[in-house]
């Protein structure tokens, strides 16, 4: 849809998961600072490294999106200042936009009973996505999975987060996955990611624990310090403590934790992370983190960090940050592993570092980047942003997603 000379185009949020406390947060977060009611703390691309970056407004962006629940947003929002992640009075002051967004959720699945096939859901969630766009008028949109974390694939059918992210792809849309779960990493799916000519991003967004420890990791290794073990406990409520209760999905959350420390240090410490569920908890969380190192003549020594933090106030800001991303990589002609955004995941595509300042670095070398306008308009064939334009929607990306909510 043209856009008029003093308007910029509207962008479309589709966020999977979109009844969530992230998403709730994401929508009621972005209404707040497009109000200017709070500062844009903890939105990197607020930052002056993304200043004259091309990235749609905050104001621009129009949410939607799947979720198998029925609670109204706006109840969700509620909820999230009677347990302090929204402040009070936010929720009132935001009601319209909540509301409007509430009124673009359409029904996810698979849920219980479901005898639809796995195409006919992808069609299904697909025609909703393209519907959205169409109606609102929006110049394209970007899929976001913020929903609960899964277990890992098993079996032939593709999991309810490989089902979005195919129906992503299909409705011509970028897909970003901020969870742990398999989304496209999925085989089956790899061949379609490659023909998309769409970028996408992911996976598991870095918000706490690991974050710490893609700081702290390099910190050991350049100091030439042995870690002899590092283990860690993880305290959280919500639904992300229900689902990370189940053995199979805290394994798939805690391989990207483990992950980090093995790139940064070069070795795998002893040592686990638990995750426990406390529902009393809420949205907070509680990360323990004990590191057993060794020191000059063998002088063995700990540290010990304690992270205290609301998950949705930490996810819903880099949420934004990579939707607004990932729709000017589209905009400017990319395609494929959007590496350059690692900076925000704990297992991302491509080839990336894992140090934090290497991430951040290189991240905003993708700022400059998309300041310098590579490529051509939204919906035009894309190109790795790691390597170079595309010129044709179906050309083949020099690396497929390695195979196999909410956040920490």
């Amino acid at each position: 849809m043209p856009a008029s000379s003093s308007r910029p185009p509207r962008v479309g949020v589709w966020l999977i998961g979109a009844r969530g406390s992230v998403a709730t947060t994401v929508v009621a977060g972005c209404a707040a600072l497009t109000a200017g009611l709070h500062p844009p703390t903890g939105l990197v691309t607020e930052t002056p490294a993304f200043a004259d970056s091309g990235l749609p407004p905050l104001s621009s962006l129009v949410f939607g999106g799947h979720d198998t629940t029925d609670c109204p947003l706006p109840k969700r929002a509620e909820q999230l200042a009677a347990g302090g992640v929204l402040q009070a009075g936010l929720p009132a002051a935001v009601e319209a936009e909540v509301d409007a967004a509430d009124r673009e959720i359409r029904p996810g699945g698979p849920v219980p009973g479901d005898t639809r096939s796995d195409e006919r859901l992808i069609d299904g969630f697909a025609a909703d996505i393209r519907d959205f766009i169409r109606r609102r008028g929006l110049a394209g949109a970007v899929v976001v999975n913020v929903a609960s974390t899964e277990p890992a694939a098993t079996g032939a059918g593709l999991p309810p987060s490989s089902l979005y992210a195919a129906a992503a792809l299909r409705a011509g849309c970028p897909y970003v996955n901020f969870t742990p779960s398999t989304g496209l990493h999925h085989p089956t799916l790899a061949s379609m990611a490659e023909s998309s000519g769409l970028p996408y991003a992911g996976r598991d967004g870095k918000t706490g624990q690991t974050l710490l420890r893609s700081v702290l990791g390099p910190m050991f290794a350049q100091r030439a310090l042995a870690v002899r073990a590092w283990s860690g406990t993880n305290l959280l409520g919500g639904g992300d403590g229900a689902a990370l209760a189940d053995p199979a999905a805290a394994e798939a959350k805690n391989a990207g934790k483990e992950r980090v420390l093995a790139d940064t240090l070069g070795t795998t410490p002893e040592g686990q992370v638990h995750i426990d569920d406390v529902p009393v908890l809420g949205d907070w969380k509680t990360a323990w983190d004990h590191v057993a190192f060794e020191g000059f003549l063998g002088t063995r020594m700990i540290l010990q960090t304690i992270w205290q933090g609301c998950d949705s106030a930490l996810a819903a800001p880099l949420v934004l940050d990579l939707a607004r991303l990932t729709a000017r990589a589209h905009e400017a002609g990319l395609s494929g592993p959007l590496t350059e955004l690692a900076f925000f995941f704990k297992d991302p595509v491509g080839d990336a570092p894992s140090a934090l300042a290497e991430q951040h670095a290189q991240l905003e070398r993708f700022a400059e980047r998309l300041r310098g306008g590579v490529g051509v308009g939204l919906g035009a064939g894309v190109g790795s942003v790691e390597t170079t334009e595309r010129e044709t929607p179906g050309a083949r990306h020099d690396r497929a997603p390695r195979s196999g909510e909410e956040t920490g």
